[in-house]
Formats: C-alpha cells, sequence, structure tokens
C-alpha cells in the first residue's frame, strides 16, 4: 500500500503517468534533483500525516517507503 501511494504521487508530481517506480529506482534514475527530492518528501509526508528524515542514506523509493512503514506502524 504504501509504495503503491509513493508510485502515485510521483507519478503526479512528474506528471508522468507511465513512469516505471520500483523499491529499487534512485532518485537520480527517476531524474529527481535535491530540490525534487525535498520537495517530493514534503508531498509524501502530507499524504501520510508523518515526518521522513532526509539525510545522504535517501537514495531509493524503497527507503522512503521502508521510513514511511516505521513511521506509521
Amino acid at each position: 500500500m504504501v509504495l503503491e501511494k509513493v508510485v502515485e504521487i510521483l507519478r503526479n508530481y512528474k506528471d508522468e503517468q507511465d513512469l516505471e517506480v520500483t523499491m529499487d529506482s534512485t532518485f537520480e534514475e527517476l531524474e529527481l534533483d535535491s530540490l525534487d527530492t525535498v520537495e517530493l518528501v514534503m508531498e509524501i509526508e502530507e499524504a501520510f500525516d508523518t515526518s521522513i528524515e532526509m539525510d545522504g542514506e535517501l537514495t531509493t523509493i524503497g527507503d522512503v517507503v521502508e521510513l514511511i512503514e516505521k513511521a506509521i506502524a
């Protein structure tokens, strides 16, 4: 459920409904720069009513999904 919602947010953010996203997709592969990443994380935080700690270890969609799952557990 979390992955699906994150993918939906990402597709809407990039306005690319056919964008292929997996747990292993990196922000770089998705052509997201640091500003895009911050904006995207803010949207995700709002959608899940939680807070995500941004650090250098957040490099894949899977990293974001895992943080959200821990936060809402």
